[in-house]
């Protein structure tokens, strides 16, 4: 069953399944998107059809504006709306939660997982933007010695914000077990993921 939520600032679509395992995803997007993303309805609705609650959720830079790139300055509140999300799917995930997202929501949930290492029980971290496009190095790791919270990165061999390589080396700062997920000839919108939810999940919740 999918449902409109809006409770408590947090915005999106709650995915709740027949038969409940009493785990819950909470899922955001990219700078450039919404909750509505190909991508993430893919995954959530793979992840319902095994058990799990999902919560695609719109960051509030988001909610604050239908278009447009989030500010620098409001990263921080960003963070305090990954916050919420995991604390509102709590309710309908008892057993436990995990945090995930896209690109900047992705980067946004693992910094909030840093600051905050009850956020969640595990990460799932969806094309990471380890650095701009033909940047590298503009690494954006400052905060991943403090990362102590599990953490599956799914990641495309043509994504231009990392390589695989460059991914695998960066990650190794990472306190937490972590693991890299390689999606073949995927770019940065991970749209062959769409298709390997099962694969996704087991590796999360392992």
């Amino acid at each position: 069953m999918e449902h409109a939520f809006d409770d408590g600032g947090v915005r999106g679509v709650l995915h709740l399944p027949e038969k409940p395992t009493g785990d819950g995803v909470a899922l955001t997007h990219g700078a450039g998107s919404n909750s509505n993303t190909a991508l993430l309805i893919a995954l959530a609705r793979s992840f319902t059809a095994a058990g799990v609650a999902v919560l695609r959720y719109d960051l509030p830079f988001r909610v604050a504006r239908a278009s447009g790139s989030p500010f620098p300055a409001g990263q921080a509140r960003d963070r305090e709306g990954v916050r919420a999300a995991a604390e509102a799917l709590r309710r309908y995930a008892p057993r436990r939660v995990f945090a995930g997202g896209h690109s900047y929501g992705g980067r946004q949930t693992a910094m909030a997982a840093a600051e905050h290492p009850d956020l969640a029980a595990g990460l799932l971290l969806l094309a990471y933007p380890l650095h701009p496009p033909r940047k590298p190095e503009q690494l954006r790791t400052a905060f991943f010695p403090e990362l102590r919270t599990p953490a599956l990165f799914v990641h495309g061999t043509r994504d231009p914000f990392a390589s695989i390589e460059e991914l695998r080396t960066a990650i190794q700062q990472i306190p937490a077990r972590t693991q890299v997920l390689v999606v073949e000839k995927s770019g940065h919108e991970l749209k062959a993921a769409e298709q390997i939810g099962e694969e996704i999940l087991a590796r999360m919740l392992s």
